[in-house]
């Protein structure tokens, strides 16, 4: 059974020492500060509508802003909607653009994210994990390959009736630590740094109060990504659909001829839907999908929630038009009942700004290859608050913070990678600096 220490975390190994690699002798307080941050409550509420959805994310902010502060970032400050704004000042005398490094700080309301207690796991061996609170929960290295690539490094996980919260307090941890390296050492030249923590990302809100003007960049990254080596610049393209049914009540006892249900209306459109295409469970690489979220209602009205998904923004419409086609197919044999289709749009693939903006990537990949890091490029099956941000007009793209089985109680996270992001961010900020 893993000890716990005095800062109430957890590791396997009773002469537990933290294990460090370097960037030019660099102790890094990446893990430290992680395994701090993953046991404050952030979880994000998707039924509220307050800014932030909860609370509880601005301790977490507040905590982070007075960290930087701690660090002689004078400016750092949280809002009223908990976002965090800080900047580093530039250390050279060349014009260098403006780059923003961006993480969330709320962790997604899938899982529970009270009372989480990080446990280390020292020199992974290789072996499945069983996970001490909750011996059902097993992280097995069959179904998460990427754990192989592990062995003999440090990773991380919760004990089991919880998510972990890598995403996105890896990134939020690594953007932290990248901070504290420029201020202890001054002799890196870089450009303006700001940093940027958000609330509600994980429902979709991340980016809803964002000053932009305040926060004063050009570009940007998100760290929000997975396994190491992973540089994104391209994510799905988003709407949501509401279908609202308005059917007829009538007393059950004395409904015959009368009553239209509007459940089983929205329950006979559910039954039309594809099962082996067109929907997440049988989709893969850039093929979209119409995915029911939510319903909800009685017999006289029902609501049915949909996201619909596509890398390439004009085929949303096709979708919208196929499920529009095939509730209206539904409710024509019901002539007493009426339907409302209502289309939002959510977000939109970075990938047709970040084209414009090529340095954004070039020089990420070059911080990835001084690294040591191998680039893998992969379009993301989601979205990111960088997707809102690019057409806000902040180019944004997406760089790997090392989490995986996210939104899980399976979620873990290597030290290594966690180190590795911290080194490439270094080496970003210095790309910006000399390619200018």
């Amino acid at each position: 059974m893993p000890d716990k220490t005095e800062n109430g975390f957890y590791f396997c190994n009773s002469s537990y020492q933290p294990n460090l690699n370097t960037v030019e002798h660099y102790s890094f307080t990446v893990a430290d500060r992680f395994m701090r941050y993953v046991q404050i409550d952030t979880q994000s509420d998707p039924h509220s509508r307050s800014f932030p959805s909860s609370e509880k994310q601005k301790k977490l902010s507040a905590l982070l802003a007075e960290e930087l502060r701690q660090m002689g970032i004078a400016d750092a400050h949280t809002d009223e909607f908990g976002y965090v704004y800080a900047t580093i000042p530039a250390n050279t005398d060349k014009t260098v653009p403006v780059i923003c490094f961006c993480s969330h700080v709320d962790t997604a309301p899938d899982c529970s994210g009270t009372d989480v207690k990080p446990v280390l796991h020292l020199a992974y061996d290789g072996c499945d994990i069983v996970l001490p609170d909750d011996t059902a929960q097993i992280i097995r290295p069959a179904d998460y390959p990427y754990l192989k690539q592990h062995i003999g490094y440090d990773i991380i996980t919760a004990r089991g009736h919880t998510l972990l919260g890598a995403d996105d307090k890896a990134g939020v941890a690594e953007i932290m630590d990248l901070a504290n390296y420029l201020s202890t050492n001054p002799e890196i030249k870089h450009g303006t740094i700001k940093i940027l923590f958000t609330p509600d990302e994980e429902v979709g809100r991340g980016t809803a109060r964002l000053d932009l003007q305040k926060l004063g960049a050009a570009y940007a990254y998100t760290l929000d990504g997975g396994e190491l080596g992973s540089l994104e610049d391209e994510t799905f393209s988003a709407d949501g659909v509401t279908i609202r049914i308005e059917g007829v009540s009538a007393h059950p006892g004395y409904a015959k001829g009368k009553m239209t249900n509007a459940l089983k209306i929205a329950g006979e459109i559910l039954s039309v839907l594809p099962k082996q295409e067109w929907c997440p469970e049988a989709t893969q690489g850039r093929e979209g999908f119409v995915h029911p979220l939510r319903l909800d209602g009685n017999a006289e009205t029902a609501t049915l929630e949909f996201i619909i998904r596509d890398f390439e923004t004009a085929k949303l419409q096709d979708h919208e038009n196929r499920l529009r086609n095939m509730a209206e197919q539904v409710l024509m044999q019901y002539p007493a009942a009426t339907m409302q289709f209502t289309v939002e749009e959510q977000y939109r693939n970075m990938k047709e700004i970040l084209d414009q903006h090529p340095d954004i990537i070039k020089h990420a990949e070059e911080a990835y290859r001084r690294a040591g890091v191998e680039i893998i490029k992969e379009p993301i099956r989601g979205g990111t608050d960088g997707s809102r941000l690019s057409f806000m007009g902040l180019p944004c793209a997406n760089l790997f913070t090392g989490m995986q089985a996210i939104h899980s109680k399976h979620e873990w996270i290597g030290l290594r990678d966690m180190q590795k992001a911290v080194e490439m961010l270094v080496h970003l900020a210095q790309v910006w600096e000399e390619r200018s």
